[in-house]
């Protein structure tokens, strides 16, 4: 069947079509066949040979092919530009489209209905590009097989390693006669029924009343779970070694930046892991207990469970201490997809009847620079994300503070600044004073969030994009020509603040209930931010700084570009406790 690629369902199932009216969608005031109104044209798949299906039969599996597959951010390019897709989607969808060349509304409908007919895997291999999940929808046959709790059979991707494509294969759960209809689970897995109704909302209305919308700090079995999860062995008690101020410490590093840019007479590159003093190293460590036992003097570049603030939804988790329950002021509502989808589908229905601003970002727990990361105000799209890889999703800023670029216009930016964790107890945290700053390519506005040069400020790895660079020095003035009621240096004020509210609560509890207390250990972090506009206590109007995420072992190609003795400042900072001419600030 595979090497033939034989494609035999037709001889075994028919496509039967029925009219359906949308009473109960119709009741609630929600029209969710918008792009066919009225009476619905529906289809359903059923066995038409006269022998049916046996499920114990070896032959009773079918190949399924795939329309289309694609990743999110090619979706509205290949919509426009390959031949024949537009009006074959739109046809699969029930979107009606009688023209010949593509138009603007045909591609929005087909972009919003997608969601209902999307299915998704993802490679286990390869670079990060390679590992953002591809999305796929099913061929004819395959889109009309309808849900249901107790599934006839079942359906799932199959990668031929060699043909080097990928179908969806389809068995009995059990025996079918002529007649019957093939189904499968749409939330196939999830057991909870509660979730099981949030997962199945794209298809199937639910009323969510009686959920409760607000979230709190998770129980200490979600902080278990990671540090399990991690594999981490936390290290035994050590006590400090103190470095004599003579002595040249020697530095085992793999990444280039380190070893081409560390030049400080204080330190020593080896070759030689076992008779390192430090080990800066870019993967990351899991046991400290080995490592505390044999090599205590021996310093690393992080801290056990660190992941507390570096993985997005640990950062979401641990912030909630700040106010003992809801976010705080300085991070972006945030709800876990995995433990917290019906508070957030909730949530989403409140500031809808509400008349707010719904549009929110889904971000994987653990990427950066953007990757398999969607903006959206579409619930279905927004709930389909589950079951790719793990993400939070958090309120998109609606009014963010924006910079006015000559030529361009008003576009997002963030910020970056290089925290410094010199230990936990006490507490010491720095802040390298240089940060940098990011740019939009394009003018910010609340729609096209497949747009990346719009929405999204991270250009540095595509060659294609232009990338903007502005020095901290020479971005002050320019913010404050733009603002001049807002000084800089009240807005970094405020920024440290921050800062030091996150670690202070990340470090509050022991591990693996937060940042581990490791006297060898040293981090940098890199906190990627923005600000947007609120109102305060007497509403007048303030730039909100908001926590983007933290960067473990963060790229600082930038950083050592325009700032030679960066690494020499930071390794000074970190293992001399020597801060005399260096740009740094103590923030605890």
């Amino acid at each position: 069947m595979m090497s033939g690629q034989i494609y035999d369902a037709g001889e075994v199932f028919g496509i039967m079509q029925f009219q359906e009216e949308d009473d109960e969608e119709e009741e609630n005031g929600e029209n969710t066949e918008k792009y066919n109104p009225g009476i619905t044209l529906r289809s359903k798949v059923v066995v038409t040979r006269e022998s049916g299906l046996q499920a114990s039969d070896p032959t009773s599996i079918f190949l399924v092919d795939h329309a289309w597959t694609y990743r999110v951010d090619h979706a509205r390019q290949q919509l426009e530009q390959i031949p024949g897709l537009l009006p074959r989607m739109a046809s699969l969808m029930g979107v009606d489209f009688h023209g010949e060349a593509p138009d603007v509304e045909t591609v929005e409908l087909v972009m919003e209905c997608m969601w209902k007919y999307n299915q998704t895997y993802q490679l286990s291999q390869g670079s990060a590009e390679e590992k953002v999940p591809l999305w796929y929808i099913m061929d004819e046959f395959g889109s009309q097989v309808q849900h249901s709790d107790q599934p006839s059979c079942c359906m799932a991707p199959f990668f031929y390693i060699q043909g080097q494509l990928t179908y969806t294969v389809l068995w009995p759960r059990q025996d079918l006669q002529e007649g019957d209809e093939v189904t499968r689970d749409y939330a196939y897995g999830e057991t909870d029924p509660l979730v099981r109704r949030c997962q199945l909302l794209p298809w199937i209305p639910a009323d969510l009343e009686g959920v409760d919308s607000t979230v709190a700090e998770p129980p200490d079995s979600f902080y278990e779970n990671v540090i399990h999860e991690n594999k981490e062995q936390l290290p035994v008690e050590i006590q400090p070694c103190p470095v004599p101020e003579d002595r040249i410490l020697k530095v085992f590093s793999e990444m280039s930046q380190i070893r081409n840019n560390l030049t400080h007479p204080g330190f020593r590159l080896t070759e030689q892991q076992d008779e390192a003093d430090i080990l800066w190293l870019y993967s990351h460590m899991k046991d400290y207990r080995t490592l505390s036992l044999e090599c205590p003097h021996v310093m690393v570049n992080q801290f056990p469970c660190e992941s507390i603030v570096t993985v997005k939804d640990c950062l979401a988790a641990v912030a909630r201490r700040v106010k003992g329950g809801p976010a705080p002021d300085w991070l972006p509502e945030t709800f876990n997809l995995k433990t917290e989808l019906p508070q957030f589908v909730k949530h989403y229905q409140l500031r809808q009847q509400r008349g707010e601003d719904n549009h929110w970002i889904c971000k994987p727990w653990n990427l950066a620079r953007g990757l398999d990361t969607h903006i959206t105000d579409s619930l279905d799209y927004i709930i389909r994300q589950r079951e790719s890889t793990p993400k939070v999703v958090c309120k998109y800023l609606e009014h963010p503070v924006l910079f006015n670029r000559e030529e361009v216009g008003m576009v997002k930016f963030d910020i970056r600044y290089m925290l410094m964790l010199r230990s936990v107890k006490p507490l010491r945290l720095y802040v390298y004073d240089v940060f940098w700053l990011r740019f939009a390519n394009r003018p910010f506005s609340l729609d096209h969030f497949d747009d990346y040069q719009k929405h999204f400020t991270v250009m540095n790895y595509d060659e294609k994009a232009e990338l903007m660079q502005v020095h901290y020095d020479d971005f002050i003035p320019m913010f404050e020509r733009q603002y001049p009621q807002y000084s800089w240096k009240e807005v970094e004020a405020k920024l440290f603040k921050v800062f030091r509210e996150l670690f202070e609560v990340a470090t509050s509890r022991p591990a693996p209930y937060g940042i581990c207390h490791y006297p060898s250990s040293r981090a940098i972090y890199a906190v990627d931010l923005m600000l947007k506009w609120a109102a305060d206590q007497n509403g007048e109007r303030v730039m909100q700084p908001q926590i983007l995420e933290l960067n473990f072992s963060p790229d600082c190609a930038r950083a050592c570009l325009y700032h030679p003795d960066f690494y020499n400042h930071i390794f000074q900072s970190l293992f001399l406790d020597q801060f005399e001419d260096v740009p740094v600030t103590q923030i605890i």
